[in-house]
């Protein structure tokens, strides 16, 4: 055990920098694995709680006022229901904030669909103007217990008394409005009503769902919300963030495995006379085995124990939504298990190819094996013949053929630093995904960028003059949006008429063909999954009573409503019903002007009949994913290093027999240095190609693949513009240059006593 130790330690002091290297390395990915947990936990967590706590309904149904909602309770799987309550759309203002909501009637605290005070109290008949908002909306509004919520348009003001938390579908503005609880007499213009539905049985929820809408008739429901389509929305971004950290995490323990496996390889080509000192000594091959075993299973040790050190006692203090994650995360109950058990699996497959690797150690004879004079290979090639027959220079032209001259080893390497590489250029796509959302909203399916609605007391034309005047705006989209039940009457899609005929909207196409025809439309990823449908075919909808037939000519990018989006024109819908007039208007506002000026300024000159709002971009939720891609490239870039370091010895190591060949032949020191930089670079030359190449297409699936699973449908994958790549692959080769010059400077410089020991 003393001589193990030892040999450790002077292994240890031998490769001090490598040591470090696998250390970072290794507390990197165990971190990104342990946040990806935690974002996991975040994501699922406070909706179940809230859902669970609250005993929340599984299906929300919102019908006209004349609906007999009384049978629902008799239907099979039906457990409770809650409601139904009347309901009121309309607009409340807060500090300068407008948010559409639903003004909901309740009488008394529901006990299926109960909403969790987080502040304040509930509603109390002896303040009729009280009521409660859903968390999100107050945040939204800046609006706490207390506060003078206006209605726009009127003299009625409302007072909060709580705000609590819900599990159904959150406030996003301009797409889903706000929840406020409210007295029946505060709801004094209801529109419609709504019911909730708690099933026996969750997995049966869309059959439930058409039990429902069957027995109440399709022309009496407006929209339909599930639990399902709650948590996912709940779920979001942090899902996202957590899949892009596992990913990567994962991709980097592996590639650090394969690092760990080729420096150990390389380390016993370069000791073998020592290890067969040690076996003639009394070593067994366990025992040499357990020198490399426990070596570097104590560095992925340190560097796991570092990880988990450091999320446990500083994640907490990570700003933003990664922050929050790792505190609620660790009131969960694996939260435990979770922080012993990924450390431990990560140092459990580091070890495990370190023992691979290892188990070479113990097959070296005790009685060391002559060298061949020559290694395999080793001979000039024609092309390299001629290339020295053409006067180019011999550096070049041998450290070339040294590189590629062992095919079966050089592959190897190439493959091991090319992961590193592949998966750097993958972040990079990532990173340049989220950045042409910003950039480039049109071609990511955002041509608006602001949302219009009036309310009663300002008309179509009205409205139209009043946009039309505003300099900043490049063009106006009239439109509609309406809940439409989908065939089989299982849930209800957005229906969209934007534009006319004249002036169509510019939709971001990444299939087909716009929709310009009588009952043309084009849809989103999301709504050809939900119907099982395809570009060309024709889907029936209904409207309230009125059937709706169009011919999808075409799939839209559309990151609203989880891609589940029908969009014609406005023309079309009012073949169905010619009084129909807009409800909405989408502006698209001219190069460099700040949306939020804009509506600014439209709010004040509509004088409290326009809410405005700017377009919601997926991406802004995805601000964490910079920091977290910036630092996943870090540590697959420590990796890459690891390896680098590895080839370089390797190389300098097998270059010490031909030492005295090139000395004979006239080569000076620095041309000899030159042919180890010129190995190097070209072995990382070749790695950088391999892992672009089969980089680029890995990132347009995965990212293409995320696009689909969310509903936002595939097209939206950029990758890394050529001026950046080539800069990335030319740092990478520049570095493996600058890595190679010292060590190969120092061995070309080697006194003759020692070559020829290294030789012998």
């Amino acid at each position: 055990m003393r001589a193990t130790l030892r040999w450790a330690h002077s292994d240890l002091r031998t490769h001090r920098g490598e040591a470090l290297f696998i250390v970072l390395a290794t507390a990197g990915i165990v971190a990104s694995l342990l946040l990806a947990t935690a974002l996991f936990g975040y994501a699922t967590n406070p909706w179940q709680r809230v859902f669970t706590q609250s005993r929340g309904a599984h299906v929300w149904i919102h019908t006209v006022r004349s609906a007999d909602t009384g049978r629902l309770a008799a239907l099979d799987g039906v457990e409770s229901v809650t409601g139904p309550y009347p309901t009121e759309s309309t607009t409340i203002s807060s500090r300068g904030t407008r948010a559409s909501v639903e003004l909901r009637g309740t009488p008394r605290r529901p006990s299926v669909g109960r909403p969790l005070l987080t502040s304040g109290h509930w509603l109390d008949p002896g303040d009729p103007n009280g009521v409660v908002l859903e968390s999100r909306l107050a945040r939204s509004l800046l609006a706490e217990p207390g506060d003078t919520l206006t209605l726009p348009g009127t003299a009625r003001t409302l007072t909060v008394v709580g705000v609590a938390d819900s599990a159904e579908p959150r406030y996003r503005p301009g797409e889903q409005p706000g929840l406020v609880w409210a007295l029946p007499s505060a709801v004094r213009a209801p529109d419609g009503r709504v019911i909730g539905l708690r099933l026996t049985h969750p997995g049966d929820t869309d059959y439930a769902v058409q039990r429902a809408v069957t027995v109440l008739g399709a022309g009496v429901v407006g929209e339909v919300s599930t639990w399902q389509q709650a948590r996912a929305e709940a779920q979001g971004d942090n899902r996202l963030l957590g899949q892009v950290l596992g990913l990567f995490g994962l991709g980097a323990l592996v590639a650090a495995g394969f690092a760990v496996h080729g420096a150990i390889g390389t380390r016993i080509r370069g000791h073998l006379r020592d290890i067969s000192v040690l076996k003639a000594i009394g070593f067994t091959p366990g025992q040499v085995v357990r020198i490399f075993l426990v070596q570097h299973v104590a560095y992925a040790l340190l560097g796991a124990v570092a990880a988990a050190v450091l999320t446990q006692g500083l994640g907490t203090g990570i700003p933003g939504r990664l922050g929050d994650a790792v505190g609620v995360w660790q009131g969960l109950p694996g939260h435990t298990v979770a922080l012993f058990a990924v450390p431990v699996a990560a140092v459990l497959f580091i070890g495990a190819v370190t023992g691979l690797a290892a188990w070479r150690a113990g097959r070296v004879p005790p009685v060391p094996v002559p060298r061949p004079a020559a290694p395999a290979g080793g001979r000039l090639t024609g092309v390299a013949r001629r290339a020295l027959g053409l006067r180019l220079p011999p550096a070049l032209v041998l450290g070339w053929h040294k590189a590629f001259t062992r095919r079966p080893r050089t592959l190897a390497t190439v493959g091991r630093l090319a992961l590193p590489l592949l998966l750097i250029v993958v972040a990079m796509s990532a990173w340049t995904t989220i950045d042409r959302f910003h950039s480039r909203p049109a071609q990511m399916g955002l041509p608006a960028a602001l949302t219009v609605r009036a309310d009663s007391g300002m008309s179509d034309r009205e409205t139209r003059t009043l946009l039309d005047r505003e300099p900043r705006v490049a063009a106006v989209y009239p439109g509609v949006e309406v809940a439409a039940l989908v065939p089989g009457q299982t849930a209800t899609i957005a229906l969209r008429g934007l534009g006319t005929r004249q002036d169509p909207y510019p939709y971001t196409l990444a299939e087909g063909r716009p929709a310009r025809g009588p009952d043309e439309a084009v849809a989103g990823q999301g709504l050809l999954d939900l119907l099982d449908v395809h570009v060309g075919d024709w889907v029936r909808m209904t409207v309230g009573d009125q059937p709706q037939i169009l011919h999808i000519v075409g799939r839209s990018i559309e990151p609203e409503n989880a891609g589940r989006v029908i969009s014609t024109s406005l023309d079309t819908l009012r073949e169905n019903d010619p009084h129909l007039t807009p409800t909405l208007y989408q502006l698209r506002l001219r190069p460099g002007v700040d949306p939020h000026r804009v509506a600014s300024a439209l709010a004040t000159a509509g004088r409290g009949h326009l809410d405005v709002h700017t377009v919601t971009n997926p991406a802004d939720g995805l601000s964490p994913l910079r920091a977290v891609v910036a630092g996943l490239i870090c540590v697959l870039a420590l990796i890459g290093l690891i390896e680098l370091l590895t080839a370089i010895g390797g190389t300098v190591r097998e270059g010490e027999r031909d030492l005295l060949a090139l000395k004979a032949i006239g080569l000076s020191p620095r041309q000899i240095t030159a042919i180890t930089v010129t190995a190097t670079s070209c072995t990382a030359l070749a790695a950088v190609v391999v892992g672009t190449a089969l980089g680029l297409p890995l990132a347009h699936w995965l990212i293409d693949a995320q696009g689909r699973s969310s509903g936002i449908g595939a097209g939206i994958a950029q990758g890394p513009s050529p001026v950046l790549l080539l800069l990335f692959g030319a740092a990478a080769v520049l570095g493996a240059a600058a890595l190679a010059a010292l060590p190969a400077a120092r061995a070309a410089r080697r006194r003759l006593a020692d070559t020829l020991s290294a030789v012998a």
